[in-house]
């Protein structure tokens, strides 16, 4: 079988970015070794041959060091299982991504490439794949990705009362901090002998890291979490959005440092803070107004609409009282009621013509009637304010922070139930 011609490495660093590394085997000819059995599928070594190519080409670039090719092959390997897992999954519980979506997920990437779809089509051929195998591991991509929101979804619930006691309850450092991860996993209901192998192994690697050892690479050659293979390599968080069992220690804790294991239910944990930001004071730009809207329809023409408006505009500019009209006389069911009070608001909240309308009036100032989609309107700006909206924004990060948090846990341990209760026999 004729072998392809490895990516390039500015389409490795693209792939790798929007996870479809681990995935771009193609289809196995029957005679081929298999050297994994997952369920009834199986996993051969071409397959397994190019994802550990792309990886190493990837570190290769990155000048990263890697483990020996054995280790890698390892953790790789296992990464693959655990996609046709998910994949078999997905299947099962009637997870499906069209071709539309697809499309849309590739003119993504390739924007975010700063090339055209063409551009980027021509390349992965020229790189020896299939450009139908390519789309067809952005679907299997995009389908994992929808099957582990589905099980985030089902699992998690966030509410206003825990997110009160989680603020109430960060007395530790502010800013952001970028954090690698080393997860020594166990199975459920691990040995006592199997915990113990686990904790000596992370004491181990904690040692290593000690003597010098460089994180990622321990990472890439031990860690059972989800981005072993990217160094475990977490990206930035709020403090708020740290691991709960990190959160304790990160006060203390400087940009280079990393924590002795930590024992969880998946498993035990290293971290390292691999870089820290301060946080900002949220300043937004709001605007206050009212508006008077007389909406068209079949019953309302357009010229109907605009007779009714311009005398409302007429009697408010006259000193008649723009509230009492504003009841009288508004469509717009949300604001009638209170006078046409619009409430505070970020510019743009209802649409480029609405705001175009705004940035021209002075404050306290009424417009001339103009008109949208859904029918003639007049508009009172009332004031500017600048606004702190550090408080609102440490809500919605709180909101976040339990989220990911508990959907992390989630599906560390959906995953682990997933490995746990299938067929996977590995023959390497």
């Amino acid at each position: 079988m004729t072998m392809n011609r490895p990516l390039s490495n500015a389409l490795i660093s693209l792939l790798a970015a929007t996870g479809l590394l681990a995935s771009l085997g193609v289809g196995a000819e029957p005679l081929e070794r298999i050297v994994a059995v997952v369920e009834d599928e199986v996993i051969v070594r071409t397959e397994l041959d190019r994802s550990v190519a792309n990886v190493v080409k990837q570190f290769n670039a990155s000048g990263q060091p890697l483990p020996p090719r054995s280790t890698l092959e390892r953790q790789i390997l296992s990464q693959l299982a655990l996609i046709r897992l998910k994949l078999q999954n997905a299947r099962q519980t009637g997870v499906r991504v069209s071709d539309q979506e697809v499309d849309q997920a590739i003119a993504r990437v390739a924007q975010q490439s700063g090339i055209t779809q063409e551009q980027m089509r021509r390349t992965i051929v020229a790189d020896g794949l299939s450009w139908q195998r390519f789309r067809e591991d952005m679907r299997d991509e995009l389908i994992t990705q929808q099957l582990e929101r589905r099980v985030s979804n089902s699992r998690v619930n966030i509410t206003e009362g825990e997110i009160d006691l989680f603020l109430e309850n960060q007395d530790g450092p502010e800013g952001e901090f970028r954090l690698s991860h080393i997860l020594i996993g166990l199975p459920e209901g691990a040995s006592p002998t199997q915990v113990q192998e686990a904790r000596d192994k992370a004491d181990t690697l904690h040692g290593e890291l000690g003597e010098g050892a460089d994180f990622s690479t321990l990472a890439i050659t031990h860690s059972d979490g989800p981005q072993a293979l990217q160094g475990g390599d977490l990206g930035w968080r709020p403090a708020n959005q740290v691991p709960t069992m990190l959160a304790q220690e990160l006060g203390a804790m400087q940009k280079g440092d990393y924590t002795r294991p930590i024992r969880d239910a998946s498993g035990f944990h290293l971290f390292r803070v691999a870089d820290y930001r301060a946080q900002t004071m949220n300043m937004v730009t709001e605007i206050k107004a009212r508006h008077i809207m007389v909406e068209t329809s079949e019953l309302v023409t357009q010229e109907e609409a605009l007779d009714t408006i311009t005398d409302i505009h007429e009697r408010v500019t006259g000193g008649a009282d723009f509230s009492e009209l504003a009841r009288q006389y508004s469509d717009d069911t949300s604001s009638a009621n209170l006078g046409g009070d619009m409430g505070w608001f970020v510019p743009g909240t209802f649409g480029d013509r609405v705001q175009g309308v705004l940035d021209s009036l002075a404050d306290g100032e009424i417009s001339q009637p103009f008109q949208s989609v859904a029918g003639w309107h007049i508009l009172q700006k009332e004031g500017v304010r600048e606004q702190d909206r550090t408080v609102d924004i440490q809500r919605g990060q709180a909101r976040e922070a339990l989220r990911r948090l508990k959907a992390e846990e989630e599906f560390r341990l959906w995953e682990r139930e997933l490995r746990d209760e299938a067929y996977i026999e590995y023959r390497i």
